[in-house]
């Protein structure tokens, strides 16, 4: 990774007003590098796309009316962001590794996954029954972690169920049962699949109280998540098993989380201020020569809860709702630099290399293409024609190899359907009976969705005509008691005026 002599820029945002923006910052001379305009992230709602694009989701005020709002700008060239408008509000948001997908999760407790490149929204499911506080993949990319307000973790498989078609391949007088493994782009989500994932894998019911945060790494043995919560305390467990292996109790609620680049130490933000240093124990490997560690390290610099922590290869940056962030030499405990925010709390925070805000060559546009696109409101049928579906050949042995075979397209798919359906195979009734029940799927999702919609907007405008009555009776009232003091003044004036005057 050319990180431009491994400079750094520090990207903070808030959320109290959208004409705060986005701040950026050189991390060693703390000089403004960027602003950036109409910007208001919720909690977890900021995050860098693969070192190109800054993407915040932004704040729903209770009781505005529309859907949520989610913002994407190019970092290399000033321009107006992508703007858009999913069904409802979006707090948290992540992406895959590869950047290839984006999730975001609602207050109403769903989840929302779409695919970068074409914008298309693959799925949306109810993942849990408050809202949700932070999201994260794990570090293959095949399970997405969910946490909520009640303080219920959920880990969700990104691995679809194989779609099995079977084909009848005759040759030597025997039938031949070959099960085809859909994936529609090499990559693990499957998109003609997209009505069965993501499949719930476990749930984590040990938090008494929010979730503040999620990290997955990839353990000794197996793969490990931490979690914080304002109850005070992270726990570490194996994603696997759905495990609980250690629990870190600290005196206060704890409301931010990061590891340090070689995942041995644990740092955990307080709503206090204060920052604990311990200790990473998985519980999953013994070390017969592990001291027992007696306290955590305190960092103090911080008079308000944290909000947001990073690693850069400065050290620890922390940032705070009392309107600063802080650069740590961690070895001493001593702040390098503080970087002030005036015009509100930082709620977001992310390290970036500084050469993602550079132009960028003809060279680095060539061959480092990524496209981003709109992201869709509602979700499409799961057999569009730009999936890709791997695919048997027609006529093969039963010695087939699946390494060579090819990608077509859906439309090849249907072609070859069709094709089969001329020969009267039971194959290919096999695979128009599943394409029409996906569709039948996918319609009876989207009539839901127009309903749950309708029924919201019939609630809000319940809600507007009852204040307009409300305010139209009041102001009626204001109106006669007017009236009647007129009047009264007036009655008083026509009495005074008609008594005898005594010279």
């Amino acid at each position: 990774m050319d990180w431009s002599g491994g400079r750094e820029a520090l990207v903070v945002c808030s959320d109290r007003s959208m004409s705060v923006g986005i701040t950026v910052w050189d991390m060693v001379s703390g000089d403004q590098l960027l602003h950036i305009p109409t910007c208001a992230a919720s909690p977890h709602g900021l995050l860098c796309l693969r070192e190109q694009f800054l993407v915040a989701s932004q704040i729903h005020r209770h009781g505005s009316l529309g859907g949520g709002a989610i913002f994407i700008w190019p970092l290399n060239k000033p321009q107006s962001p992508l703007r858009n408008y999913p069904m409802e509000a979006i707090g948290p948001v992540s992406c895959s590794k590869d950047g290839v997908y984006i999730v975001g999760g609602a207050p109403s407790g769903n989840a929302y996954i779409w695919e970068v490149a074409d914008g298309r929204l693959l799925k949306t499911w109810r993942a849990h029954h408050k809202s949700l506080t932070s999201m994260v993949f794990s570090d293959d990319d095949s399970l997405l972690i969910s946490g909520s307000d009640d303080g219920m973790i959920r880990v969700w498989s990104m691995i679809s169920k194989n779609k099995r078609f079977c084909l009848f391949l005759e040759k030597f007088e025997m039938i031949h049962f070959c099960e085809l493994l859909i994936n529609l782009d090499g990559s693990l989500l499957d998109i003609a699949d997209c009505g069965r994932f993501p499949s719930l894998f476990h749930s984590l019911l040990e938090h008494t109280s929010s979730i503040t945060g999620l990290l997955s790494i990839s353990g000794s043995s197996s793969p490990v998540l931490v979690s914080s919560s304002l109850d005070g305390t992270c726990k570490v467990w194996d994603l696997i098993r759905g495990r609980l292996l250690r629990t870190r109790v600290f005196p206060t609620a704890i409301t931010a989380i990061v590891l340090d680049p070689g995942e041995q130490l644990l740092f955990s933000g307080s709503a206090d201020g204060r920052i604990f240093v311990s200790m990473l124990d998985t519980g999953l490997v013994v070390d017969p020569f592990k001291v027992p560690e007696d306290r955590p390290i305190v960092l103090n610099g911080h008079n308000r809860s944290i909000t947001a922590l990073a690693f850069s290869r400065l050290g620890l940056v922390s940032a705070s709702r009392d309107c600063a962030a802080h650069l740590w030499d961690v070895a001493s405990g001593v702040i390098i630099r503080r970087f002030n925010h005036p015009k509100g709390a930082i709620t977001n925070m992310v390290v970036i290399p500084k050469s993602s805000l550079l132009s960028v060559t003809n060279h680095q546009r060539f061959s480092n293409q990524f496209r981003v696109s709109l992201l869709d409101k509602y979700p499409q049928p799961g057999n569009s024609s730009m999936g890709m579906i791997t695919l048997l050949p027609l006529c093969c042995s039963h010695r087939v190899h699946l390494p060579t075979i090819g990608f077509q397209s859906t439309v090849s798919l249907n072609q070859q359907i069709l094709d089969l359906e001329q020969e009267c195979t039971p194959g290919a009734i096999q695979m128009k009976l599943e394409t029409s029940i996906e569709n039948r799927m996918w319609a009876a999702r989207m009539t839901k969705h127009v309903m749950e919609m309708n029924k919201h907007l019939q609630s809000r405008l319940l809600d507007l005509m009852q204040n307009r009555l409300l305010l139209s009776a009041d102001s009626t009232a204001a109106r006669k008691r007017k009236r009647a003091m007129l009047e009264s003044s007036r009655i008083q004036e026509e009495e005074q005026s008609q008594l005898p005057s005594y010279q």
